[in-house]
């Protein structure tokens, strides 16, 4: 079953309630952003470029073991950490300061 729109809303708000956190976005397989608590120009630069990101690390995951799946991706630059958490339908992606501790 996929999940009710308030939830999707109420993770999001979640999320971004956290201190650090810059935005998070929800995107579908293809890229296209469905929610999201960034400026638009950040959602469309971040949901493409992860989008294209996510794939190819999925790929590469498979092509060193084929019984196995991306399950979590965290990119770390000096300014930002991206966290994002893949599924098969979605991707979770939270831009977070760089000095930043998500709690579990």
């Amino acid at each position: 079953l996929a999940p009710q729109m308030a939830d999707v809303e109420e993770t999001l708000k979640r999320i971004s309630s956290h201190k650090g956190v810059l935005g998070a976005l929800i995107v579908n397989a293809q890229g296209i952003p469905i929610r999201s608590t960034l400026s638009d120009e950040e959602t469309f630069a971040h949901a493409a470029l992860i989008t294209q990101l996510v794939d190819k690390a999925r790929r590469m995951v498979l092509d060193l073991d084929k019984d196995d799946e991306l399950t979590f991706l965290r990119i770390r630059s000096n300014k930002h950490e991206i966290l994002v958490a893949p599924d098969k339908e979605y991707l979770l992606i939270c831009v977070q300061a760089a000095g930043s501790q998500v709690d579990s």
